[in-house]
């Protein structure tokens, strides 16, 4: 049928997504060239129109001719981005985001917040917490104003360095949610990520309860019952006590629980609320320091024994005796825990106020554009904070003596002009900060479970409201939460909540630091404030702070972050996002190999680099299998010549081959590459091969060819339980397969050859191979009869005791050549030397064959042994040495004259090809695989087919056998 030209119809809505890219949901059409307008109006309706009404609908018509090649496209590779594929009459619809409800209906945009809401907000109140109204007298008190002022720059250094590490990361392309656990394990691979997304959890759950525990603590400390009973204000009520505390944290908790379960749209609404509320109570706490006039207190409480315990504290307003007085440290009891205070208790307890710098990349899954948002909010957040930290330890400082700061957490509503400004905005920042915990903490689990990293535990995480709530996960969060309410005291959990962040922080800065150093040119982010130098600076800074803190939890941490990475390296859970340790590994691997200069090999050093030729897989796994034991950690490639030319082909069809093959190297577990070609002719792909296989002085020096003979080839696919379809499916549940399943590989490679099947291969050809490598000085092996080796697999736990290798040194199709110690006899106990070497012929016992003609008047054989086994002491080469007297095998070859005694001739006869053949089945029958010497082919093409036919008849009924022929040489005696 002619070629007809049509045309297409696009129309639908297009919405910005956050990398910048555009994200369809369109119907396309194909229609007659003759189409009235009418027709192409009455097209396909948009499903998506209602559902999305905020987006801009936009139609265009396009008239455009089919192109020639209609396979050809370009498509953006991005999370979350569809690309346009045109069909015959069919809708396409791509949705705003992958992940589906539970209830299976699409979920509906959860993508609502900007900067300011999304980001800026969440941020400022984690960071403010509990710490700003609670636990800023702690720290001046006990640390003095300049170590205070130290620790707030220690700290704000360290989640500095980490926010420009987040801001890198979050910049370099499109955030779905999870957060910092979606950025590491996108960037670190499923391992690391997960086992840090786990422990950064793990952190926001204890962080929730810590912020609990602070709020239940402020609450008592204005309604709780005074230690004393003759005190008796109205309003103080509840009861205190371990168990009471308990319970108040698990009230709350559940009111955490329930705003969470309705969504996090309703936290971000609240959440600037929150924050004026915050503004104001901070504002007054600055006002007051001025207004309110010096005051003088008695603080009680409770000591061992049931006394109570009073302290004389004063509010001086602004002084410089105060202030001088507050400048150095005194550590001193803490009352909560009843515990002296350190520097490193101190900061612990600080550095939770710095934790809440990831809040709003936590809530990527919620932002509009998260790689523009949260970079500016976090810093803006980060420098607003600080210069707020700063300005109240200096105000704190000088208008209160330490006695107040350390004996009153809430002395902040003793000093204000109001007291209940700071009340409610110490009850507004907690339960902010709470909620902002549980909701980042479930986003992390949710993202966890969507990977399917942990398995079934995890499962029940999956599961989201049709607003797209992750309810389970937040169901998960609170359950563990309420389990760290139990510790009854904020200051006890502290020290992990801080030292479980630092090692997300050191984590973050490490994904950062292995992009950066990776170079991968897709790393591209637009936030340049970074180097390697400021995430090195993090990671260091990091760790040394987690031991300066507490050195058990941080060595519980990280012995726990090693368990989880074996646990995830067990399961092995293969993923599609690009490893950064693959750029890694390339990024030094080609410095190495500009390193290894083929200017500099020495023989010494020499080993196998094998190119190993295979038609058919099917009826070559066994020999595959084979050489993977004969490389002793050389190059190792599986070579194909895939006939046909390029000029009349559409594309290149060898290039949709390489992961069949590559899939065919992991099933049968061996450590090889792959390198195919197209070529007109065998021979010339193989020359091709030799040619440009391999890099620097990583390229083959061996070429592995199949024997060239008419027996029909087995097919080792219906042998092996590999590729059984009923173990594959077992064992390879929920496993990447890269997009070749069992079926689909089986199908590739073609049903094995039969007998009356034409060869692709004449005898001239594959001779001339042969030559073809000798002529570019590389060393040829033919391996025979090795699908009868067994053994080989890489289930196999065979050793090598029950295994016998035999040696054949002399060439033996050419008796007068007496020579043991030639290049190319060498090269044949090298190599089965390599063999002996290897993990399941480690403990064979390798035998070596000296031919001698006893019949003979000259004795020269003896000297000749003696100067051989010499040689295999010098060589360290373990062996027996069998002497064979084959003057009854030697007695049918007759030399023509004229011939050369360097290569086969076609005047050898049958009974001479015959009596060798017997002579081998004597001595070496039982052996497991034999090495012989493979004789240089002839010049001549019209000799190939007696070349391969003495071959054929040296080698009858044998067993596995490899004919070697080396022309480099690969011994040294020296040291």
């Amino acid at each position: 049928m002619p070629w007809e030209p049509r045309h297409f119809e696009i129309s639908g809505h297009i919405k910005q997504h956050s990398s910048g890219l555009y994200q369809n949901a369109c119907c396309v059409r194909i229609l007659p060239a003759g189409a009235s307008p009418q027709c192409r109006r009455a097209s396909c309706k948009h499903p998506a129109s209602a559902a999305e009404p905020r987006n801009k609908e936009f139609t265009s018509r396009k008239w455009m001719k089919l192109s020639a090649m209609p396979n050809e496209r370009s498509p953006l590779i991005t999370s979350g981005v569809c690309g346009l594929t045109l069909t015959t009459a069919t809708c396409i619809t791509a949705s705003d985001s992958p992940q589906e409800s539970g209830s299976g209906k699409p979920a509906q945009d959860p993508r609502r917040l900007n900067t300011f809401f999304g980001v800026m907000v969440p941020t400022i109140l984690s960071m403010f917490s509990i710490i700003l109204f609670l636990r800023t007298g702690f720290v001046v008190g006990h640390a003095g104003l300049l170590q205070g002022l130290l620790m707030l720059v220690v700290a704000y250094t360290i989640i500095s360095l980490t926010v420009l590490s987040i801001c890198a990361i979050s910049t370099n392309g499109a955030i779905q949610g999870g957060g910092a656990y979606y950025m590491i394990s996108r960037s670190l691979g499923p391992e690391f990520g997960g086992s840090i997304g786990l422990m950064f959890f793990l952190a926001k759950v204890f962080a929730c309860g810590e912020y609990v525990l602070g709020l239940v603590e402020a609450i008592l400390d204005v309604f709780g019952a005074h230690p004393e009973p003759s005190v008796s204000e109205w309003w103080r009520v509840l009861p205190q006590g371990y168990w009471y505390t308990v319970l108040y944290s698990s009230v709350v908790l559940l009111l955490c629980l329930l705003v969470c379960l309705v969504g996090a749209h309703i936290y971000s609404r609240t959440a600037f609320v929150i924050l004026l509320v915050v503004t104001v109570s901070l504002l007054s706490v600055f006002i007051s320091t001025v207004a309110v006039k010096p005051k003088d207190f008695v603080i009680s409480h409770q000591g061992p024994g049931n006394q109570t315990l009073h302290y004389n504290a004063s509010y001086t307003g602004f002084s410089a005796t105060t202030l001088r007085n507050n400048l150095g440290s005194g550590y001193s009891l803490d009352y909560s825990t009843n515990s002296v205070m350190s520097f490193a208790t101190v900061f612990a307890v600080m550095f939770t106020s710095c934790t809440g710098i990831m809040a709003g990349a936590n809530m990527s899954g919620e932002l509009k554009t998260p790689s523009i948002s949260i970079p500016k909010g976090t810093i803006i957040a980060v420098f607003y904070t600080f210069t707020v930290y700063v300005l109240l330890f200096i105000f704190v400082s000088a208008t209160c003596n330490r006695t107040l700061l350390i004996q009153d957490y809430g002395f902040l509503q003793r000093i204000n002009i109001w007291r209940p400004f700071v009340a409610i905005g110490i009850y507004c920042a907690s339960l902010s900060a709470a909620m902002c915990a549980m909701i980042g903490a479930s986003r992390i689990l949710h993202a966890l479970a969507l990977d399917h990293l942990f398995g079934l535990p995890l499962a029940p995480a999956t599961v989201t409201s049709n607003s797209g709530n992750p309810w389970v996960a937040v169901l998960y969060t609170w359950g563990l939460a309420q389990c760290v309410v139990f510790a009854g005291q904020l200051n006890a959990v502290a020290s992990l909540v801080t030292v479980f962040y630092l090692l997300a922080y050191a984590a973050v800065d490490l994904a950062c630091l292995a992009l950066e150093w990776a170079s991968a040119p897709n790393f591209r982010p637009t936030f340049q404030l970074f180097s390697w130098h400021t995430c090195l600076l993090g990671i260091l800074s990091c760790l040394v702070m987690m031991f300066v803190i507490n050195p058990v939890y941080s060595s519980g941490s990280i012995v726990l972050l090693l368990l989880l990475l074996l646990f995830l390296h067990y399961r092995s859970p293969t993923s599609s996002w690009g490893y950064i340790s693959q750029a890694l590994i390339f990024h030094q691997v080609r410095k190495y190999l500009l390193m290894l200069d083929v200017r500099k090999e020495h023989v010494k050093f020499w080993r196998p680099q094998v190119l190993l030729m295979v038609s058919n897989p099917r009826s070559s796994c066994q020999l595959i299998l084979f050489v993977n034991q004969l490389k002793k950690g050389g190059l190792y490639v599986l070579g194909h010549v895939q006939l046909g030319d390029l000029d009349s082909m559409p594309s290149d069809p060898v290039q949709t081959q390489y992961n069949f093959w590559l899939s065919l190297v992991d099933k049968l577990g061996v450590k090889a590459f792959v390198d195919l070609t197209l070529s007109p002719s065998v021979r010339q792909g193989t020359q091709h091969l030799l040619r440009i296989t391999g890099l620097g002085g990583m390229k083959p020096n061996t070429l592995i060819l199949g024997f060239y003979d008419s027996s029909t080839p087995d097919d080792f696919f219906l042998q092996d339980s590999a590729f059984c379809r009923s173990s594959v499916e077992e064992g390879s549940t929920g496993e990447y397969n890269f997009g070749v399943d069992l079926p689909s590989l089986q199908a590739h490679f073609p049903p094995v050859r039969h007998v009356e099947s034409p060869r692709w291969l004449s005898p001239e050809e594959y001779v001339g191979i042969i030559s073809d490598a000798i002529k570019m000085n590389k060393n040829v092996c033919l391996g025979r009869y090795f699908f009868q080796l067994q053994g080989e697999g890489k289930d196999s736990k065979v050793d090598g005791s029950e295994r016998t290798i035999d040696v054949w040194p002399l060439n033996l199709l050419q008796p007068g050549s007496r020579d043991y110690q030639d290049v190319c006899s060498l090269f044949l106990l090298q190599m089965a030397c390599v063999l002996n070497m290897s993990s399941k012929w480690r403990h064979a016992r390798m035998r070596i064959f000296l031919n001698v003609e006893t019949g003979s008047c000259d004795q020269g054989w003896v000297v000749n042994e003696e100067t051989f086994r010499e040689l295999l002491r010098k060589l360290r080469i373990r062996a027996s040495i069998k002497i064979v007297p084959w003057d009854s095998v030697v007695q049918h070859y007759a030399l023509p004259e004229g011939e050369r005694c360097g290569e086969p001739t076609p005047g050898v006869s049958e009974d001479f090809l015959s009596a060798v053949n017997c002579m081998l089945m004597e001595h070496s029958s039982q052996a497991a695989v034999r090495f012989l010497y493979l004789p240089r082919p002839p010049a001549g093409r019209n000799q190939s087919q007696n070349y391969l036919a003495h071959l054929e008849a040296v080698t009858r009924g044998l067993g596995p056998t490899l004919l070697i022929h080396g022309v480099t040489p690969v011994t040294y005696t020296d040291l």
